[in-house]
């Protein structure tokens, strides 16, 4: 089969993928093998394919955001010509002390797909049966694929932040994951105010219904009661605390932090604001977000490219020079 193939980290304008082809994947027992028909671009595997994640495998095949057709290896309730999507977190050991407290995304020993198992930049995949999720026929293959991850990390946010219908919440930073929690919190009937750089996502964000807009470090011309931060700034996070109301929360939304400033405690944190970290997602977060993105029409804004340009994909999301999600389709 085809697949774009990460021999050495390195920066994406180097292009460090290569399509190569390579030995088509085989299941193994409790595995299902996908003909891969999409799989969306996250920022996580432009932390991967630039080393500022290390390598976990040789040659490794990355995406998480795949959508995929069963093939092989069917189990009950998965046919052959199932549709189904796998997300970032492709198993859990499911004995370890989170595990059994129904915290799985802190699983001690997990698999992550397109890092530590190779993922959807390819034509085909293997996924443990038990970690895909059947996919609701209302979403298309293209607007489902951003929705695996971006989509559920971002649904697990706003559950991390812990937002209530009506309240005021911040968004810091608009790319992929943002752009799909503002359906979310419009359906919830919250005010969304947006910080972010970048005029194209300051104009995506007005359209899709935002109350307020501005500069990435902008601070709202309210109090927030939430805030959840998309960009992998510790300068971002900062500015989140900055606007909240005394008891809100930040949720930060990244696997990778580029740094923590120093900040004043009695101006920022105290008043029992909070800082909480986002790690993974759930299960449960996949099956109910895509079942909540099924019945509010969720239909993300995506752009196109064929597996042969999985490079210009990555650069283009580095550079953010996509509106809404980058969607690689074999």
């Amino acid at each position: 089969m085809k697949a774009a193939v990460l021999i050495t980290p390195q920066p994406v304008t180097q292009r460090p993928l290569q399509i190569a082809q390579v030995a088509d994947p085989q299941p193994a027992r409790g595995q299902v093998l996908l003909r891969v028909r999409a799989c969306g671009v996250c920022r996580t595997d432009l932390h991967i394919v630039e080393g500022e994640l290390p390598p976990q495998q040789p040659r490794m095949t990355p995406g998480h955001q795949i959508v995929g057709e069963v093939v092989k290896g069917a189990t009950r309730g998965l046919p052959v010509g199932t549709r189904v999507g796998v997300s970032w977190l492709g198993g859990t050991d499911g004995t370890c002390s989170y595990c059994k407290r129904g915290q799985e995304n802190l699983c001690d020993s997990p698999t992550f797909t397109g890092y530590s198992v190779p993922g959807g930049y390819a034509e085909y995949a293997v996924a443990r049966a038990d970690f895909v999720f059947p996919l609701p026929a209302e979403l298309d293959d293209r607007h489902v694929a951003p929705l695996l991850c971006a989509g559920i990390i971002g649904f697990r946010s706003l559950r991390v932040a812990g937002v209530e219908p009506g309240e005021r919440v911040g968004l810091f930073g608009f790319g992929a994951s943002a752009h799909l929690a503002i359906a979310v919190l419009l359906a919830w009937k919250c005010e969304v105010y947006v910080s972010t750089r970048g005029k194209s996502h300051r104009e995506l964000a007005a359209s899709l219904g935002a109350t307020w807009v501005g500069s990435e470090t902008e601070q709202p011309p309210v109090q927030l009661d939430r805030a959840v931060t998309f960009a992998p700034s510790g300068d971002v996070v900062v500015a989140a605390l900055a606007s909240l109301r005394k008891g809100g929360v930040v949720a930060i939304n990244a696997i990778h932090l580029d740094r923590m400033p120093q900040f004043d405690y009695d101006r920022l944190l105290w008043g029992e604001r909070q800082l909480r970290s986002v790690a993974n997602m759930t299960r449960a977060d996949a099956r109910d977000f895509l079942a909540l993105a099924a019945a509010i029409g969720l239909r993300p804004r995506v752009t196109v490219f064929p597996l042969d340009q999985a490079n210009e994909a990555l650069i283009a999301v580095k550079n953010d020079a996509v509106n809404g999600a980058a969607v690689i389709v074999p």
